[in-house]
């Protein structure tokens, strides 16, 4: 065990707690609370115990980096791990430059390559390009509208996604409307649907506001007109959907709570085991926390140290195993397995590996 002598190696955990992703923070917080206990039943981080600081990455972007950079500069934390969404991301790996090495574990559009800076998330390459082409080959579902949140994760995401599949003869995306973070209103948008010539509505849309657009899709009865796929779904949104509104919802991740892999079922129990029965489940953004406290702290040990240039380097040609399985980061990008899966009642039925 980590001498009580010894300084914590502090993480500064950056998770929302209010807006339309506040809904992903409470498993976020239990799954990287699981991490460091146990990591420090085993030694912590270069013999120090592992202590979480929970900072709010629900704010606007320019003030979470402000105040997270500061708690790096005063040292009250050593290193940050978070799941927030991209513009946040894209000013604190800005304002941390240098500072404290960055562990950024949600999905994303991809492309990041700031020094110091490592992303473990499902990317659209190995994501939303082959579960759209898993649909339209299983399902028959070849030409999506696209509803998003109006920021970068969306807009890249679909620039990327729509060059992958260009002149490929699969699925196309012909109608694309983005709507303000925390729009709960998207009766105009459904009003549209009746009038395009689809066969999937493709949601790009965060916590909240997916969940108050499958209520409202549900309510209209168009689930046998049109098929649904979301990248982001998982079972904090279903529960808060109720399972009327989300059924036959199809989403494509690294993690599912019903996974039945070794890795994950293990990880399953000793979540229960720690949490109990009325616990958050561990929903994908949580267990991604997990593993991005895991992992830094394998890759800090590694190295020795948490110079975030020395370790951004390690971390290009990085192997390691977690919940989700085998994860290899290279290239500011992870590459992991990734399960189709449809929404059955409050959980998920898992479909395939892309």
């Amino acid at each position: 065990m980590p001498s009580a002598a010894r300084p914590s190696f502090t993480v500064g955990l950056v998770v929302p707690s209010a807006g339309s992703e506040g809904i992903y923070g409470p498993s976020c917080i239990l799954c990287a609370r699981l991490a460091a206990e146990e990591l420090n039943a085993v030694g912590g981080v270069l013999d120090r115990p592992v202590h979480l600081r929970i900072l709010d990455g629900s704010g606007a972007p320019e003030q979470v980096a402000t105040a997270v950079a500061q708690a790096a500069r005063t040292g009250a934390i050593d290193a940050v791990v978070g799941w927030h969404i991209s513009p946040v991301r894209v000013r604190l790996a800005s304002a941390l430059r240098g500072l404290v090495p960055y562990v950024f574990t949600a999905l994303y559009e991809g492309g990041e390559t700031t020094p110091g800076v490592v992303p473990i998330g499902e990317t659209p390459d190995i994501q939303l390009t082959p579960a759209l082409r898993w649909m339209a080959e299983e399902i028959g579902v070849r030409r999506w509208a696209v509803i998003g949140n109006d920021y970068r994760w969306p807009h890249r995401s679909i620039a990327r996604t729509r060059a992958a599949l260009d002149g490929s003869g699969g699925p196309t995306l012909d109608h694309t409307r983005f709507v303000p973070l925390g729009t709960s209103d998207h009766r105009a948008v459904l009003d549209d649907l009746a009038d395009l010539d689809v066969d999937g509505v493709l949601t790009l849309l965060v916590g909240s506001d997916a969940v108050a657009f499958h209520r409202e899709f549900a309510r209209r009865g168009l689930e046998s007109r049109y098929a649904r796929f979301s990248p982001l779904m998982d079972e904090s949104m279903l529960a808060s959907a109720g399972a009327g509104s989300s059924q036959d919802v199809f989403t494509a991740a690294g993690y599912f709570e019903a996974l039945p892999t070794a890795e994950s079922l293990a990880f399953g129990a000793r979540y229960a085991r720690r949490f109990g029965p009325g616990a958050p489940l561990p929903c994908a953004p949580g267990e991604s926390c997990y593993e991005g406290v895991g992992f830094l702290a394998a890759l800090v040990n590694r190295v020795g140290t948490t110079d975030p240039i020395r370790l951004s380097e390690a971390a290009g040609r990085c192997r390691y195993v977690g919940p989700r399985g085998p994860v290899t980061v290279r290239d500011g990008r992870a590459e992991q397995r990734i399960y189709m899966a449809v929404a059955d009642g409050s959980g998920f039925d898992i479909l395939a590996s892309l």
